[in-house]
């Protein structure tokens, strides 16, 4: 099978043919047809990820899948040969990933794909609707409070807006001029510049700071400042009690766990009209390199790789 796959690390990935993975127990090989860059892809291939956990080279980046299951290991329920399948793979050990023909993943990283849900939307799904949605609940956003999203123009953020606009919340986001109007088609109510004086701009829309802060790009302790006493702070990026400390806010470090309710309720918001999608554009597999490299430059919302 064709696979995007790095060798050592700080070199560009490339396509190669890899032998086809086998289920085991416990897991489905997924026949994937789309996928799309995170994060994990950009941090994998600069080598960020190597003092953090295990690694086996070839890596095959990839976390994101959409496609059908092609073989069932034992002690699989709910899932069978022929389902349309998606969701994100999430293991203790790098790998294996989703730029490939074919992925073995654990069963529990995948859900049935419901009808209403585009194959190519559901690719882009799992990852950043889990961290979006993991960062919302995690703020226990009321309606009526102001919630500022650093990083607001990636895919994260973008799913991020639209969830806590459905909580009630006022929505202040990052963003450049020009990426105004990416953050306003999701829902932002004010938008203050990132690459300018974001503090400045903030509190000259908000005096006494906002409520809450989802932290997904920039200083996240620097921003601790920008709360009001008392306030909150949720980061993907590892901030956590002790980088704030002597301030008064609530920092709580969140990350993606896949589970079937979560898949299940993404692609439910999707189907039913609530959530948005925010791909800006696709790529295929042969041109995975040119969208991690993209997605470094800070493009808008979710990059697709068509497998």
């Amino acid at each position: 099978m064709r696979a995007v796959v790095i060798d050592e690390f700080n070199t560009d990935p490339r396509v190669r043919k890899l032998p086809s993975p086998d289920a085991g127990d416990g897991e489905i090989v997924v026949d994937v047809d789309y996928s799309s860059v995170n994060g994990m892809d950009l941090f994998t291939c600069n080598g960020m990820v190597q003092h953090m956990m295990p690694y086996q080279f070839p890596i095959t980046l990839g976390r994101d899948f959409a496609g059908t299951v092609s073989a069932v290991g034992a002690g699989v329920s709910g899932l069978a040969v022929g389902d349309p399948v998606f969701g994100m793979l999430v293991t203790a050990h790098l790998h294996g990933g989703t730029f490939a023909e074919r992925a073995s993943v654990p069963a529990y990283c995948a859900a049935k794909r419901p009808h209403g849900l585009d194959p190519e939307d559901a690719g882009a799904l799992g990852l950043a609707g889990g961290a979006a949605r993991a960062s919302v609940d995690a703020l226990g956003l009321c309606p009526g409070e102001t919630v500022l999203i650093c990083g607001a123009t990636g895919g994260v953020g973008a799913f991020a807006i639209q969830m806590a606009k459905r909580r009630g919340a006022t929505v202040v986001a990052t963003a450049r001029p020009e990426q105004a109007d990416f953050v306003e088609r999701f829902g932002a109510d004010e938008i203050v510049d990132y690459s300018s004086d974001l503090a400045g701009e903030l509190r000259a829309l908000h005096p006494d700071g906002v409520d809450c802060i989802i932290h997904l790009a920039g200083d996240g302790i620097a921003l601790a400042d920008l709360i009001v006493p008392g306030g909150r702070l949720v980061s993907t990026l590892g901030v956590g009690p002790e980088a704030v400390a002597g301030h008064d806010v609530r920092a709580t470090p969140v990350m993606t766990i896949p589970s079937l309710g979560l898949l299940e309720g993404l692609a439910n918001e999707v189907v039913q009209g609530d959530l948005r999608v925010p791909i800006t554009h696709r790529y295929s597999l042969d041109e995975a390199a040119q969208a991690i490299r993209d997605f470094g430059a800070s493009a808008l919302g979710k990059l697709g790789v068509t497998v």
